[in-house]
This record gives structure tokens, sequence and C-alpha cells, in this order.
């Protein structure tokens, strides 16, 4: 793999939702910036989309959950069951699992039903974020910022700013402010564009309405993901460019960028 020690290398590990599919993992992107690996979501097909991205679950140093649907979260427990395994973390091996209000809850009441299988008491460490504010985490000089947008009670938009390079993760969502703010000249705006225009569905952006809060927040390049099968039928660069004018790409699981 490519270096990229003073940036980042952005991996999407899916682009799809939690319609079982062979070309498309629920929706969970990879970033990689020196000896930090983070991984945004977790959802079903996510630790084998890793691996084949040549990193493993013992690599991994933060899971951030944009919100805690289980097409965003369900492979929490098969990651922590992995680190369990004999051999599979170093010494001082620590993970740190980000996410809004209720995240705490979310793991202990994983613990409730599988025990010590996925207890990491040693080398865990969880933040929960209150959806009620916005939030800057400084983690080994890259700087975290999360803001709360439309979709689930706890959801969040994330931006990962690294030596003046910025991506924006913006998780299920709505059209609201905040992730226009949030994005606002974004290097990247991973944004998710769950159905065509003419199916939108509540708590979610269709192309067109991506691509204006790409407009409004003036970033520099767009990546549409988080797709139905429908997305896969439809001609969504097209109804995206009716509002956006800039470098647009359409996610497959895999696809790399280096910021």
């Amino acid at each position: 793999m490519e270096k990229n020690e003073n940036g980042m290398i952005v991996t999407i590990l899916g682009s799809g939702t939690g319609v079982p599919s062979l070309r498309r993992s629920s929706c969970s992107t990879l970033v990689e910036t020196g000896p930090m690996k983070m991984v945004f979501d977790l959802g079903p097909g996510t630790i084998r989309r890793l691996l084949e991205a040549g990193v493993t679950v013992s690599d991994l140093t933060h899971v951030v959950f944009t919100h805690f649907h289980p097409d965003h979260c369900s492979e929490l427990v098969p990651l922590l069951f992995a680190l369990k395994a004999p051999g599979m973390r170093d010494i001082g091996h620590k993970l740190t699992i980000i996410g809004g209000t209720g995240l705490v809850g979310l793991y202990e009441g994983l613990k409730g039903v599988f025990g010590h299988w996925i207890d990491l008491t040693d080398g865990l460490d969880i933040i929960e974020l209150d959806v009620a504010g916005e939030h800057r985490l400084d983690l080994d000089g890259r700087t975290l910022f999360a803001l709360p947008v439309r979709h689930n009670r706890e959801s969040l938009a994330f931006r990962l700013e690294v030596r003046g390079r910025s991506l924006v993760i913006s998780g299920d969502t709505d059209t609201c402010d905040n992730l226009v703010r949030i994005a606002e000249k974004a290097d990247l705006l991973i944004c998710e564009s769950a159905t065509p225009d003419e199916d939108k569905r509540e708590g979610h952006l269709t192309p067109s309405l991506a691509g204006r809060i790409a407009t409004e927040a003036a970033v520099k390049k767009l990546v549409l993901t988080h797709f139905y099968p429908e997305c896969d039928k439809t001609d969504i660069a097209k109804q995206c460019f009716k509002t956006y004018d800039g470098p647009l790409f359409k996610a497959e699981d895999l696809m790399r960028f280096y910021l």
C-alpha cells in the first residue's frame, strides 16, 4: 500500500445499505493517517473488506459510529470477539470507540448478551459524545469534529482534519444546516445518497440534495455512497449534477482516495 504519512488514505469499505449485496457491503469508510487506522461505521461485511484493503482488526486504533442502526454497527461484536483471540492484540494495544448519545449503553447491552467474550476492559476506551452539542477531539495531533445531523437521536456527522487536509463523513442524514456547516470547504465529502431523487425517504438524502449540500459547503470533491439497489438502476450522477458542478465520484467498495 502506498504510504501517506503526512495526510490521509481514505478507503470506501462499504457503499451499500442493510440490503444484502455481493457488490456492496454496508456503509463504512477506513482512514489511515500515520499510525492511526480509523474506521467509520461497522456494518455487515466491513471486517472482510478491511482484510481486502490490507488491514486487520488488530491494526485498528479507532472505531467511530455515525449512529447505531444495524447496518452501521452490527459488526462491533465480531470485531471485539476477534480481538479476544490469542495473538490478535499486541501488549498495550488500545482500541478507542467513539459515538453519540447511548454508546455506553449499547456496549453494556451487548456485554449483557455476550459477556466476557467481548469484554476488552484492559484495552478499550469508549468516548460518548452528547449530541446536544458540538465536539472537537484531539487525537494525537489529528482533529476530529462532530455535529448532530437529522436521522436518529444519536446521529453525528464527522470531520477529520490532518495537516490542513479535511475529510467529512455525513453518516445517514436528511438535509440540515449542520451538515453544510461541518462540510465547509472540505477536501472530500463522503455523503449518503440513499435513493434516487424520485424516491426520497425521510431521514436520507438523494443525489440532488447531496449535490446542493456540497455546493453550499463549497467542498472540493464529493463522493456519493450508501446506495439502495435503486441507485444502481438510475443515473444518479446526472441527478447530482443538477445542483453540483464539481468533481463527483459514485462510491464502490475498496475505492481509494489520497488526501
